[in-house]
């Protein structure tokens, strides 16, 4: 069997699909040592001295992808703890608290995913409800945006002052600063080799599914230096997907901060707003539903307020951009998103636009825009979350409920977004989405509003190249399979299926008319999504499946 850790062989893979930018693909590549050496068709490449060959049995390479945006401890969690993602009623959550509750033996029980606009109650747990489900235990469950969270009595007694922060209720449904009081104090107890674990299944899980790089989003409302700083000395090991950390905290101490850590930038989760989900993302007019909803917490008259002021937005991105790092905020509702479009433009008239412009700053999530080619003038780099439409858009979904049919169908404009020239990076934000870069893709040729489709080739191309370039990695050619780029790539059978039968070799590779280039999958929802055989980072392997030899 061949050992893909001798470095120096050149090693030819052949019989397959190689998914190039050119005009058309070819059958096969040779690697040599951590690059490309060659790209080409199988009758050509048995002239050429290798070491060793792959017979790819009909599969198909691609660059491998990249999550812009990612949670490697709480994805750790949601995949070995409690999950409450297909939970379809608030007695079926009750139950499941009450079932770990016991094989917890009195040790804290942290859960996540539960979404009560799928539940006939259409309300969340009560603290009080927890109490009796947990036997008076200490629980923590995040809402499946992780922008709220119910709580048990308990761990309400553990974190003082609690009540007298803002988003706190009475009935244990926490927003705001109350929330990430709660659940640092929650997550405290994930430590040492215990978040080592975590982080690793949440990284060979990415691995698996053809991810070759990450960009964690810490701060101090969402993690702590501790968990970035293990995180990235986990991943420099080897044989796990690279990660970029990104350090979300405002003002001097957290550029500092992003510093030590080594981050790639000072923001990312730093919160200008919150979700539509817990009605805490910031609008320019009310929710539509606040008037039913008897578990709106941290509204004023319907919209939710800005967690900061726009002169500090704008200092912090003056600041990194002198300091030679990203900026980037978290910012998801219409009013948040303005704010970190003014903030932009007067940190350009302060230091010149094309200084700032240029620098590669980045917005998260980005949902409800006003004026696209406003934000495409700022240069930031929008890191988007296709599956957020594929959960919560379309008619009755949960963004109808919260904003009303007009403005729900204006969320998630990619293809505007694409249009404009606003460069964009797709990622999971896992757990609050599934890991799944395949059916991102897809999710943004087929979103739930037509007019925001993006063909196929400009969707893979923002979940593989634009991951690196919201990084600010793509100068060396990763993203792309080219002589003398990176070998960072991932090799998928077509769905379910396997590896293809020898007459069947490329078949299932079907051209989109859209894409414009052959050699990417039919992404039709009715279709099962490709599986990945193998990734491979810098020529090194971080997942396979054994099914190549």
């Amino acid at each position: 069997m061949f050992c893909w850790h001798t470095l120096g062989m050149r090693t030819l893979l052949h019989g397959g699909r190689i998914h190039t930018s050119w005009a058309t693909d070819a059958a096969a590549m040779i690697v040599d040592g951590g690059e490309i050496a060659w790209l080409g068709d199988d009758e050509s490449a048995e002239a050429i001295a290798v070491d060793a060959r792959i017979d790819l049995q009909g599969a198909l390479v691609v660059p491998a992808f990249v999550d812009a945006h990612f949670h490697a401890t709480d994805t750790g969690l949601a995949r070995t703890g409690l999950d409450l993602k297909s939970v379809r009623s608030l007695q079926d959550a009750l139950r499941l608290v009450e079932s770990h509750a016991r094989s917890r033996r009195g040790r804290p029980l942290i859960g996540s995913g539960w979404d009560e606009t799928s539940w006939p109650e259409q309300r969340p747990p009560t603290s009080a409800e927890l109490d009796r489900a947990s036997y008076g235990g200490a629980v923590y469950l995040a809402r499946i945006d992780a922008h709220s969270a119910v709580v048990s009595s308990t761990l309400k007694i553990a974190v003082p002052g609690l009540d007298g922060l803002d988003g706190y209720r009475a009935d244990g449904l926490l927003t705001g600063d109350a929330h990430h009081a709660a659940r640092a104090v929650a997550l405290s107890v994930v430590e040492g080799g215990y978040r080592q674990e975590l982080q690793r299944s949440a990284l060979e899980h990415a691995a698996g599914l053809g991810i070759a790089s990450v960009h964690e989003m810490a701060g101090p409302e969402i993690s702590s230096a501790d968990d970035l700083s293990e995180l990235s000395k986990l991943a420099a090991g080897g044989g796990l997907p690279e990660v970029f950390g990104y350090w979300g905290e405002l003002g001097a101490g957290g550029i500092a901060t992003a510093q030590e850590l080594g981050a790639a930038g000072a923001g990312g989760d730093l919160f200008c707003d919150g979700s539509m989900g817990s009605h805490t993302a910031a609008l320019s007019a009310p929710y539509a539903d606040t008037a039913a909803s008897d578990t709106v917490a941290a509204i004023h008259d319907g919209v939710t307020a800005l967690r900061f002021e726009l002169d500090e937005l704008v200092e912090h991105i003056v600041a990194c951009t002198e300091a030679g790092i990203q900026a980037g905020f978290h910012a998801i509702g219409d009013l948040a998103v303005d704010q970190v479009i003014d903030a932009m433009h007067l940190a350009g008239e302060r230091l010149g636009r094309a200084r700032v412009f240029g620098a590669g700053h980045r917005i998260e999530h980005v949902e409800l825009v006003n004026d696209i080619a406003r934000l495409a003038a700022t240069g930031l780099i929008a890191s988007v979350q296709p599956a957020f439409d594929a959960s919560w858009g379309g008619p009755g979904g949960m963004y109808e409920r919260r904003l009303g049919a007009d403005r729900a169908a204006r969320m998630n404009p990619f293809a505007m977004m694409a249009a404009a020239g606003v460069p964009l990076a797709f990622g999971s934000d896992s757990p609050v989405t599934p890991i799944d870069p395949w059916g991102a893709v897809r999710a943004a040729v087929h979103p739930s509003n037509p007019a925001h489709a993006i063909t196929p080739r400009a969707a893979f191309n923002a979940h593989t190249r634009g991951g690196w370039r919201a990084a600010r990695r793509e100068g060396n050619g990763s993203g792309t399979l080219a002589p003398g780029a990176p070998a960072t790539y991932a090799v998928f059978a077509a769905g379910s299926l396997g590896v293809d039968a020898p007459d069947d070799r490329v078949s299932r590779w079907s051209t989109d008319e859209r894409a414009n280039l052959p050699g990417l999958p039919d992404l039709s929802p009715a279709l099962d999504l490709p599986r990945c055989l193998r990734t491979v980072l810098r020529g090194s392997p971080i997942y396979d499946s054994g099914e190549l030899g």
